[in-house]
């Protein structure tokens, strides 16, 4: 795990990059953004550890073809404030730049927090990413159409959504009605909705035999299914 440092402002912030013992200088790798859910907002850098974060680590960190960036949100903050919009690209940005990434596939994931993060950056930076996973998140929008609006600027960009139907923490209804805006403008969405299962809901989809090989397919502009 490397740190790194982005600055917005006068303000730095330290960000995590993850490159494959084996994949070590090599170029042209996708690379994987990971937002947070609100319990690990901090100034430290985020270092996934235990639950969701050690699920995580082992999922994606430890057996992916792909370079993994973990921001982290300030405390008090959320991903949708524009400081963290622009602290998360500019970690993104470098991470490409100093790694030789490749620039048609880097794909936005996020759980809870990150999730409605995850939403609100896809909307916020159309055609920049390849492929979204929004694990129990929702709109981040508060007021107007929530769901239609973010559906319109996301366009075809390949989507996958999970959520528990006894989650008491973000309604489920958050990712159905996403999808189904989704649906209404013809995306390309999937969804998997586990039932009985409450906020913790990361696990089941990291236990996905399927997610991984769809979102290392996605290139940014080939879109597919």
């Amino acid at each position: 795990m490397l740190s790194r440092t982005s600055k917005v402002g006068a303000t730095s912030y330290v960000y995590q990059v993850y490159v494959p013992a084996k994949f070590e200088g090599k170029q042209n790798l996708p690379v994987i953004l990971f937002l947070h859910g609100i319990g690990q907002r901090g100034t430290g850098g985020f270092l996934p550890t235990d639950g969701v974060q050690g699920g995580m680590l082992r999922h994606y960190l430890e057996q992916v073809p792909a370079i993994v960036v973990l921001p982290q949100c300030r405390k008090g903050s959320y991903w949708t404030d524009p400081e963290m919009d622009e602290m998360v690209m500019k970690s993104l940005a470098q991470t490409v730049s100093e790694f030789g990434a490749d620039p048609e596939r880097l794909y936005l994931t996020g759980v809870s927090m990150g999730g409605f993060g995850a939403w609100h950056l896809a909307s916020e930076h159309p055609e920049k990413f390849a492929a979204i996973v929004a694990i129990c998140g929702g709109s981040p929008l508060r007021n107007g159409d929530r769901f239609a609006s973010i559906a319109r600027k996301v366009g075809q960009t390949p989507a996958w959504l999970f959520h528990g139907s006894a989650d008491k923490v973000v309604p489920v209804d958050e990712s159905r009605q996403m999808v189904a805006a989704l649906k209404a403008i013809k995306g390309n969405v999937r969804y998997n909705e586990y039932e009985g299962v409450g906020h913790n809901v990361w696990l089941k989809a990291l236990a996905e035999q399927e997610l991984i090989p769809w979102l290392l397919k996605q290139h940014r502009n080939e879109k597919q299914g």
